[in-house]
């Protein structure tokens, strides 16, 4: 079993940034890719990034490119999404994830862990 727990989130003006912590416990050394995922109200849980355990091999969905960075200091068993130039439509919560073998999928069911997420507020 892993654990996560997220932190960072907050409420934010657009334009500014926040930075987001996922606090990785357990059975971390079977973690092959942590992801951020965001859910907004309404809407399906949605993939933002993720990044792997080992390398530096990382992937963005189009609508974060260029904003967002996600990494990872393996010796705090952390993982970190910085995001910058937030919009309106970032507004949700923030979840992060991950799973023990690596995948070209980053649909929400292909990974296995959880943390219970982080509101992202970012006002107009």
């Amino acid at each position: 079993q892993v654990q996560l727990v997220e932190s960072g989130g907050g409420l934010v003006e657009v334009g500014g940034s926040l930075r987001l912590s996922c606090a990785a416990s357990g059975r971390t050394f079977s973690t092959d890719t942590m992801g951020w995922f965001r859910r907004a109200p309404g809407k399906e849980r949605q993939f933002v990034a993720a990044i792997r355990w080992s390398g530096t091999n990382t992937v963005y969905a189009d609508s974060v490119k260029g904003r967002f960075t996600i990494s990872r200091d393996n010796a705090k068993n952390t993982v970190y999404l910085q995001m910058n130039s937030l919009k309106p439509e970032d507004t949700a919560v923030y979840y992060c994830a991950a799973r023990g073998y690596y995948s070209g999928s980053y649909h929400p069911t292909s990974f296995d862990y959880w943390g219970q997420g982080t509101q992202v507020t970012v006002s107009s």
